[in-house]
């Protein structure tokens, strides 16, 4: 009997503390799928060991060609946005699928839905019409969640077949006729004085960063910059944005209330400190309101004018 309880002990002791651990737990509470699919008006499928709930979105309203290659959603053109619950929390990520005048009307919406844009860029080359991919990502409470990625896909369906934004501007730099001075008073403190050459008015903001322990700054392209041409009544900017993590939520709320167009979000640079995000942006208007919506988004920003 001592021999068959000490067997017993020790088969217990021996098994791996992990599985121990694995078996006693309880399940991973699973994201409410029905609800979700209902308030995003998408289809998703259940992952339930990764505890993911996982929508997809194919855009097979598109006619997208790349490079002469005809382009169907199992190709690239699918989005997808996936829930998983953490603790009391639900996390959502996703990437969206838009063409360019899409983009800037339903970024407008995400953030306004309170969640995050994460990036901006391409995924093609040769594409016609040219094809954007937005992440977006939020962390809260679960049915808000829903309701806001519902409120995204809702506004790419609204916007779908050209209804979106595509800005214009008949601007030749060549017959800008633009007061560099009043520029100047505008970017005070941000720049100015900016440089007036060939027709295009541009300032250059330093921002610091560290790349193996070397400090890099405003010359080496960790900067904010901007340019514009055309006259006082009607210019166009457009320029890029150095900024921190922390910073991009409040630089885009900013840039979009100004109605200013991202059109690009991504990285720089692999492996710096801090970590620098870049923004591309264009606007077009009077050139005062466009010079003021660029400080506005510095002013959410820490330049620290590294030369």
């Amino acid at each position: 009997m001592r021999t068959a309880i000490a067997v017993i002990v020790t088969a217990v002791c021996l098994f791996p503390l992990d599985a121990r651990r694995a078996l006693a737990a309880p399940p991973k509470a699973l994201p409410d799928a029905a609800r979700i699919e209902e308030l995003t008006g998408l289809k998703g499928k259940m992952d339930e060991k990764a505890g993911v709930f996982r929508l997809t979105a194919p855009r097979s309203d598109l006619k997208v060609t790349t490079a002469g290659v005809r382009m169907t959603p199992p190709l690239g053109l699918t989005a997808w946005i996936a829930f998983q619950r953490v603790g009391t929390h639900t996390v959502v990520m996703g990437d969206t699928v838009m063409t360019e005048d899409q983009v800037n009307p339903v970024m407008s919406v995400a953030l306004d839905q309170g969640l995050e844009v994460t990036a901006l860029h391409n995924h093609f080359f040769w594409d016609s019409p040219k094809v954007m991919f937005m992440h977006i990502g939020g962390m809260g409470d679960e049915e808000k969640l829903a309701r806001a990625v519902g409120a995204v896909f809702a506004k790419i369906a609204a916007t779908s077949g050209g209804k979106g934004e595509t800005p214009r501007a008949d601007v030749d730099p060549a017959k800008s006729t633009l007061d560099a001075k009043a520029l100047d008073a505008v970017f005070a403190g941000h720049g100015a004085p900016g440089d007036y050459k060939d027709g295009v008015y541009k300032i250059v903001v330093g921002r610091g960063a560290k790349m193996a322990g070397h400090a890099m700054g405003k010359a080496m392209g960790v900067n904010t910059w901007a340019a514009m041409a055309g006259s006082a009544e009607r210019a166009v900017i457009d320029g890029d944005i150095a900024m921190l993590e922390s910073e991009l939520q409040p630089v885009l709320k900013t840039l979009r209330g100004h109605d200013i167009n991202v059109v690009a979000l991504h990285h720089h640079m692999a492996g710096e400190q801090p970590r620098i995000l870049f923004l591309h942006y264009w606007g077009t208007g009077k050139a005062a309101d466009l010079a003021a919506a660029v400080v506005a988004a510095l002013q959410a920003t820490k330049h620290d004018g590294a030369p």
